[in-house]
């Protein structure tokens, strides 16, 4: 309904004559949107708008689109104008964010695969499980990488294809029942499990759940929260930027991962978990394969040290690519323990008494340990700082100068935030800290193309499609080597100009063994698999003794029939093809690895009537 302007306001819109005359078919909802924006210098939105009567359904479009952009962002969209004049003006200042701050190594926990006091924390991460929310946040397609598809959807491996997103929802499952087994009070929960989704991901992770049946998780279990993009700024002033392709429509770019925290905490579950009585809130990212062989130990250690804010890190080289985690404190006392990014911290360490910088300590790593962007949130206290702060994120802005005047953009920017970052805010008083674990078992990510990938400086890791897969191989044949199994030696190949390690293409369901001690109960005797072999086990009962492989062997069994696997099986097994790249004949999944299976011999075995059986050649 078209509603009129009391003259307190006329001042207001005679800034904006354009605006002043279409106000007859503004909703008064609208015209309060019209005023906040008058009010934050944004009369150039309207320099273009015709009179009364002229394209009036685009210029309603475009309140509709103000008030979606005003009602996601915490504080409205005043709240994002102001921050960004804030933040553009100590950029073109070049302000370090970390003036005054001083970085030591902060306190946290080293842990050992395989090791006694792993092994606890393992089996305490398993009681707390049950306690736990899990949050995925998948807002990206897999441009970057050569697919098009969503990330979650590319297979984590392709012995079996199981994709990301079905292997972190068997983890959970695994998880929830193993930690129902061992629950004092012998209640079943089921874990929440929430992913954050954008307007590039949400209708395909949905279509992606309910065509596999959200992969055995009731889908009540399973929430996903949308987040929306941020308004785009277009110079030092943060005036809003308009579509080049709709004068009627603001530019809009992704806020980054950081909005997790205000979609939750306006999602109201929060609430809905404290009442169940759940303690944990884990975070992930899409791509990292190898994450839940961290997850249960890393959650024994955050109940253990009781920490608020516990991220998961692994070894870091001085000065390597990735952000390190250090303790800042400010010269009037404030402290917090962060992610400082590798380009920032050398320089940071060298301004505070450092002279030789990022340097490797006697154990041949740096002190800073590594950030890999997983975090363990302690509940109780997540809440009540996201009811302070509303879930709002410290931002930054990172505009491309046009020249060293820093006066003009060379394409519009936005705020962005890092969920990450969580902890910049938090009192003194919170316990946060760390917890790190061998790269080989927690943290290889899919996010390079082939191309990009194989202009890798030797030594550093690919982070690619190619090299994930290869990860994944090799953490489960150190596992089996650390469980008394004898693995043969990896050779070198090269696979889209990537030379990597190939160990046996050894995979197991999550349900098979989630961790180290369960794992062992499984192995016994003397067995060997040798490098060219292929094992694939999918079912749960599935035991291996004295059992000497060199081919392929896949082992299917329902969750009631026990299965030992066990004497001599030789096959030709599954070779190895190299794929070009660049070849469109093969499907976008298999062609950015750079290699397929040709399966030319197996011995497969399906079991699916209860009982205990035997396979032994």
């Amino acid at each position: 309904m078209a509603s009129t302007v009391d003259s307190s306001n006329t001042d207001l819109f005679s800034s904006a004559p354009a605006l002043q005359s279409n106000l007859g078919i503004l909703s008064p909802d609208q015209i309060e949107l019209a005023k906040i924006l008058l009010e934050n210098g944004q009369s150039h939105l309207f320099l273009h708008w015709p009179e009364q009567g002229v394209c009036d359904n685009d210029k309603l479009g475009f309140f509709d689109q103000i008030a979606r952009l005003n009602s996601s962002y915490p504080g409205g969209l005043a709240s994002y104008i102001k921050t960004a004049k804030e933040l553009l003006a100590d950029s073109k200042l070049g302000k370090n964010p970390y003036d005054g701050f001083s970085p030591s190594v902060p306190s946290g926990e080293n842990l050992t695969f395989g090791n006694d006091n792993f092994i606890d924390m393992e089996k305490r991460g398993v009681v707390e499980a049950r306690n736990a929310a899990f949050v995925l946040v998948a807002g990206g397609l897999g441009e970057r990488l050569g697919y098009n598809g969503i990330k979650v959807a590319l297979p984590r491996e392709t012995t079996t294809g199981t994709c990301f997103l079905q292997h972190y929802i068997e983890s959970i499952l695994a998880l929830q029942e193993a930690s129902h087994k061992v629950a004092s009070d012998g209640s079943q929960r089921d874990i929440p499990f929430i992913i954050m989704t954008s307007d590039d991901t949400h209708s395909r992770t949905l279509e992606l759940l309910e065509s596999k049946s959200y992969f055995g998780m009731k889908p009540t279990q399973v929430h996903l929260l949308k987040q929306e993009k941020v308004a785009c700024l277009d110079d030092n002033d943060a005036r809003l930027a308009l579509d080049p392709h709709n004068k009627y429509m603001i530019q809009t770019k992704p806020h980054g991962h950081g909005d997790v925290h205000s979609l939750l905490y306006s999602s109201g579950l929060l609430d809905q978990w404290l009442d169940a009585g759940l303690k944990w809130v884990l975070f992930f990212q899409d791509t990292n394969g190898l994450l839940f062989n961290a997850i249960p130990a890393s959650l024994g250690v955050s109940a253990t040290k009781q920490y608020h804010v516990n991220s998961l890190a692994v070894p870091r080289k001085a000065k390597e690519a990735i952000g390190g985690i250090t303790k800042l404190t400010h010269a009037d006392g404030r402290s917090m323990v962060i992610n400082v990014e590798y380009n920032q911290l050398d320089p940071l360490l060298r301004a505070s008494g450092f002279p030789d910088g990022d340097v490797n300590s006697e154990t041949g790593y740096s002190p800073f340990p590594g950030n890999i962007n997983q975090l363990i949130l302690e509940l109780g206290s997540y809440k009540e700082e996201l009811q302070k702060t509303g879930g709002a994120i410290k931002e930054f802005v990172n505009p491309k100068y046009k020249d060293s005047t820093k006066t003009a953009f060379k394409s519009s920017t936005r705020l962005e935030c890092m969920m990450q970052d969580y902890p910049k805010t938090l009192p003194p008083t919170a316990r946060v800290g760390f917890t790190v674990m061998d790269i080989w078992l927690a943290y290889a990510p899919v996010k390079n193309n082939p191309e990009d990938a194989a202009k890798v400086p030797k030594g550093n890791p690919y982070h690619s499609a190619t090299s994930g897969e290869m990860a994944v191989y090799r953490a489960n044949s150190r596992i089996l080597q650390k469980a008394g199994v004898k693995v043969e030696e990896p050779v070198k190949e090269v696979f889209n100009g990537q030379e990597v390690e190939v160990w046996p293409r050894i995979t197991w369901k999550p349900k098979w063994g989630m961790i180290f001690s369960d794992i062992k109960t499984k192995i016994s005797g003397n067995s060997e698999i040798s490098q060219r072999s292929t094992m694939a086990i999918t079912g749960r009962n599935v035991f291996i003794e004295d059992l000497s492989l060199d081919g392929a062997l896949i082992v299917d069994s329902i969750d009631d029939a026990e299965v030992k696997v066990g004497g001599s099986i030789k096959n030709s097994g599954w070779t190895m093809e190299n794929v070009d790249y660049k070849d469109t004949s093969v499907p976008e999944e298999i062609r950015i690895r750079g290699f397929r299976f040709n399966k030319v011999e197996q011995l497969e075995k399906k079991f699916t009537q209860p009982g205990k059986f035997s396979l032994e050649d």
